[in-house]
């Protein structure tokens, strides 16, 4: 029996066949994904609306400092949790949340939802790994050794939260890094023809959400606070710390000066448009020279051993057929 499963393992045709088999189902993998994504842009346009509608409300009412969560409220076990241990105090900082905001989840909602997955996340890790090593792995090592292999799952577990925040934040700030230059040309234009800045901002983020959401958002948020802030300077600034890219804050730099000394602000603007589509450039540039040297292992294990089972599989069908 054993000895007919590796003769079936090892035969050419059977190979030939997995080998086909894997390539179609990899293709069609490839052309079915795109065609599942979402447009998730009408959700976020209607969350920045949401949130633009608060913070009017929180201005004219002169309410407490509360910020009301701008999406779901969180279960109330999640916020029995965080508010039994104390986890604010214990693990919330400035940095968190500034990272928060910049991978767009604002208000006290997200902060409580993070907190409890990170006080929840190292036992659940702990426990799962310690199942795992005690009951299901074949490891010949000593009880001690496995709990204390547990004990660094559960570590691992405690930093998973903010290594999700992390990845998202590369990820918002990658949409509004490449979106960047095309809105700053939208944006030239719109001072150029009469607009004032925050008629610019809207009409922007009308024009380049399909591009970017991320981008459309903040430009939404920086005119709802541009509409309620009594210093336009800091609405400029929080749209630089939500965002956190240089190219954001070279051109909040130039809006602040031309509110404060009137400077113009067309050829800044088109200064720092072509500086940041240039920037752009050089960056594709460096992931094109670095392409071919991460090409070189998958191109040895994947494809290579593909191309000779391809061209050498009917010689060695030839052969063998020969042989018997």
């Amino acid at each position: 029996m054993l000895q007919t499963i590796i003769e079936t393992l090892t035969d050419p045709q059977v190979l030939i066949a997995v080998f086909s088999a894997i390539t179609v189902a990899a293709t069609i993998v490839g052309i079915a994904l795109p065609l599942m994504d979402r447009d998730r842009l009408p959700a976020r346009m209607k969350s920045v609306a949401l949130e633009r509608e608060r913070l009017r409300a929180r201005e004219r009412a002169k309410l407490e400092r509360t910020r009301i969560s701008l999406r779901t409220e969180p279960r109330a076990y999640m916020r029995s949790v965080v508010e039994r241990f104390n986890l604010r105090e214990a693990l919330v900082d400035e940095n968190t949340v500034s990272r928060l905001r910049m991978a767009g989840y604002r208000g006290q909602a997200p902060l409580t939802v993070f907190l409890f997955f990170r006080f929840v996340l190292p036992f659940a890790v702990f426990a799962a790994a310690l199942v795992y090593f005690m009951l299901i792995s074949t490891m010949e090592q000593s009880g001690f050794v496995k709990f204390c292999y547990s004990l660094l799952a559960g570590g691992v577990g405690f930093y998973l939260p903010v290594i999700f925040i992390s990845n998202k934040v590369q990820s918002r700030q990658s949409s509004i890094k490449q979106a960047w230059p095309d809105a700053l040309d939208l944006v030239l234009i719109c001072v150029e023809s009469g607009m004032s800045v925050e008629a610019a901002f809207r009409k922007v983020a009308e024009e380049i959400g399909t591009q970017s959401p991320p981008l459309a958002e903040e430009f939404l948020l920086t005119t709802a606070e541009l509409s309620y802030l009594p210093d336009r300077r800091q609405a400029y600034e929080n749209l630089a710390l939500r965002t956190g890219l240089d190219p954001v804050k070279s051109v909040v730099m130039a809006l602040t000066q031309a509110e404060r000394y009137g400077t113009p602000l067309g050829q800044s603007l088109r200064v720092m448009a072509q500086e940041s589509r240039d920037q752009r450039m050089n960056e594709a540039e460096k992931k094109a020279a670095a392409l071919p040297p991460k090409l070189t292992i998958p191109m040895i294990v994947f494809f290579l051993p593909v191309l000779f089972a391809v061209i050498a599989g009917p010689a060695a069908i030839q052969i063998m057929q020969i042989r018997h």
